[in-house]
């Protein structure tokens, strides 16, 4: 297994900051705006992106979990159980401009299966894509980011491996699992 480093923590710190500029840009005081991090990783950047995101604004903004696992496609095609991750939203989002926010776009099903799931807690105007890695080559559905951390040419075989939240160590990995 080889790995490589693409995001270390000071290159992933400009990153969210430039992230969270262009999210004021485009919401400037998010009155009307809503984020929601996709469980389980994406929580990880989302916790970190909205942390920054209030530093810089001064503002409290209504954030919230998602979980999709129930909404996927491959739910009931896994040999594992799945279980289920925690979904927080203790806000409206009927007629909010929502984003979502996930750390690796891949195939596009998790995404996919989030918009159904969101769709239990009301119907946005909008819905915007953020993601910390985009994956390029791999997606199995036509969805693209609004919002992109860093796109990286891959193929199947590697593995991103995002290495932030309490207690890690702020980095982001390209992995090559070797067959």
């Amino acid at each position: 297994m080889q790995k490589r480093l693409i995001l270390n923590a000071e290159l992933l710190s400009i990153t969210v900051d430039r992230l969270c500029q262009q999210l004021i840009e485009n919401h400037s005081n998010f009155a009307n705006a809503v984020i929601l991090g996709l469980q389980p990783r994406g929580v990880h950047f989302s916790d970190l992106l909205v942390a920054h995101l209030r530093q810089l604004i001064s503002k409290d903004i209504p954030y919230g979990y998602l979980d999709a696992t129930f909404y996927r496609d491959d739910f009931r095609r896994r040999d594992k159980l799945a279980t289920a991750n925690a979904t927080k939203i203790d806000f409206i989002i009927e007629d909010k401009e929502v984003i979502l926010v996930d750390d690796v776009l891949f195939t596009g099903r998790t995404v996919r299966a989030a918009l159904d799931a969101m769709m239990a807690y009301g119907r946005p105007s909008k819905v915007e894509l953020m993601v910390l890695i985009n994956r390029k080559y791999t997606r199995d559905l036509p969805i693209s980011p609004d919002y992109i951390g860093k796109d990286v040419n891959t193929i199947e075989t590697q593995k991103v491996l995002v290495d932030i939240g309490a207690g890690k160590k702020n980095k982001v990995w390209l992995i090559n699992e070797e067959a």
